[in-house]
């Protein structure tokens, strides 16, 4: 008995030492648990980590808050004591204040320590103080926002077949003495002045290569009265009603730029034969175009920024929805940076042309000008077209040979000759230029223009983005000009064909001499 009680004692001193291990020496008893009891060990093991977990956070606190009074209290030792320096020179300015300040503590309630009340009323006092210094910085940043100047009336505009006026703005040289026609369509958020204005061409480089320029509103943006029933039909047939207008003689050439390209596109499609050839800055094309491969459609829409790509989604499918976007930027009667407005994320060579004084100033202008009217429906209109069905493919631009069809015609023309092919598609020349860094038109787009119309061509521009080679650029102006119209010639030089009397009288001696 002495063994076993020596050995338990043993046992239980240790055990006090170490935690249970589980271990069941010979002799101990063993006691089965009910299942009950069997779970309460889970639980406690449960609730002593919420546990731990507690007391971790609140030692934490209390470490903070011992050393903040440790702080307090070397503070109160060194810097607060009667010896320190700082007390020495401040006690007797600070002494003289508070006695003539005291007077202050008659306002203060008798039960509320002075001390305790002056210091929650000097905190008070920094944090308005803070505030009322936010809200001033605000009201500066707000104050240099630039309103949208309304400008009168300027435009010349000509009736259309259906009763409406279309405004144009005309550069360059004049008609009769006109080598190439250049008909522009603007884009979105944009007006008549695109090209003179955003895109900087200079009239001197137009006299130069003997070129007339003829840029125009379209349907409700700018001074152009609005079309009731919109579409890229009605607006190719709009260009070349305007064409006939201001006496464009014979076949124009087309530019179109960035969104205005979709315009640029509809000529080549419904007006074939007025089109000489095209110009093509950037082209968009309807992303949601379903020829294009799945690596062109993750290139274009990885490019956009998630609002870009929300307000293409609900031109697509909620278009009533783009008013509440359009009236908090553009339409808020307020000047904004072009990359809030159209909602985009520009490279740095894009950003160094944007972010110019020449540049705003020429945006702001043109912007003033598209909004004039203050007219919502205009800029819905265009932003579904970008989206929708077009009404036909860019494949429909193809050139292919198109013969007649299967019939006992072809087999009776085989014996008397070949049979009848003619040319379909748009048969003139189409450049694309493309900035390989352009996220607002992003290069995969041109990618799917090239590989759907093989007779594009396209000149690639390494580094370039969507400003950065097309505006305010003249040397680039210049090498597109000579590229699409080969060496400058000037304006064509009139010759003057009246025949003089002493010209029919010398003709009629030359004309008998040579019948003698």
């Amino acid at each position: 008995m002495d063994v076993s009680v020596e050995s338990k004692s043993w046992r239980d001193e240790l055990a006090s030492l170490v935690e249970d291990t589980g271990i069941i020496f010979p002799g101990d008893s063993a006691t089965v648990l009910s299942p009950e009891e069997a779970a309460k060990p889970e639980a406690l093991a449960e609730e002593s980590l919420k546990d731990q977990i507690k007391g971790f956070a609140t030692a934490w606190v209390e470490l903070v808050v011992e050393l903040g009074r440790g702080f307090r209290d070397v503070v109160q030792q060194t810097i607060l004591t009667e010896d320190s320096y700082i007390v020495k020179k401040t006690k007797g300015p600070l002494s003289e204040v508070s006695e003539k300040l005291r007077f202050l503590n008659e306002f203060l309630p008798e039960d509320r320590d002075p001390v305790h009340v002056w210091s929650i009323i000097f905190f008070v006092f920094v944090v308005a103080l803070a505030v009322l210094n936010v809200n001033s910085k605000h009201d500066i940043a707000t104050s240099t926002v630039r309103k949208v100047s309304v400008h009168p009336p300027s435009a010349v505009r000509v009736p259309l077949p259906d009763g409406r006026y279309v405004a144009y703005h005309e550069n360059g040289v004049p008609a009769d003495k006109a080598r190439f026609s250049l008909m522009v369509p603007h884009g979105f958020l944009s007006s008549r002045f695109t090209v003179t204005g955003v895109l900087g061409v200079k009239a001197s480089l137009l006299q130069e290569f003997g070129v007339r320029l003829i840029s125009y509103d379209l349907p409700g943006f700018g001074e152009s009265d609005p079309h009731p029933q919109r579409n890229l039909n009605s607006s190719a047939l709009d260009m070349s009603h305007l064409a006939d207008s201001v006496g464009v003689k014979g076949k124009f050439w087309v530019l179109g730029y960035s969104s205005g390209s979709l315009h640029a596109w509809a000529a080549l499609k419904y007006i074939p034969t007025k089109v000489a050839g095209a110009v093509m800055l950037a082209p968009l094309v309807n992303p949601y175009d379903s020829r294009m491969t799945r690596e062109e459609t993750s290139s274009t829409w990885g490019n956009w920024t998630r609002r870009r790509k929300l307000l293409f989604y609900l031109a697509r499918r909620f278009p009533k929805l783009l008013g509440y976007f359009y009236h908090r930027t553009f339409l808020s009667g307020k000047h904004g940076p072009i990359e809030k407005w159209l909602s985009l994320s520009l490279g740095r060579k894009d950003k160094d042309v944007v972010e110019t004084s020449a540049f705003e100033e020429r945006w702001h202008r043109d912007v003033e000008e598209s909004i004039c009217q203050g007219n919502l429906k205009p800029f819905v209109e265009e932003a579904i077209l970008q989206v929708s069905d077009w009404g036909f493919a860019l494949t429909d631009l193809q050139v292919q040979r198109k013969c007649a069809r299967k019939s006992i015609l072809p087999w009776l023309q085989f014996f008397y000759g070949q049979p009848e092919c003619e040319l379909t598609g748009y048969l003139g020349p189409i450049h694309v230029w493309q900035g390989m860094n352009d996220t607002v038109v992003p290069p995969s787009m041109t990618d799917f223009v090239g590989r759907i119309i093989p007779n594009a061509i396209v000149h690639r521009l390494p580094e370039e983005g969507h400003f950065s080679y097309f505006s305010l650029c003249d040397e680039c102006h210049r090498e597109i000009f000579s590229t699409v119209f080969g060496s400058p010639e000037g304006p064509l030089v009139n010759v003057d064909n009246t025949l003089t009397k002493d010209d029919m009288k010398e003709a009629s001696d030359q004309a008998d001499l040579t019948a003698v």
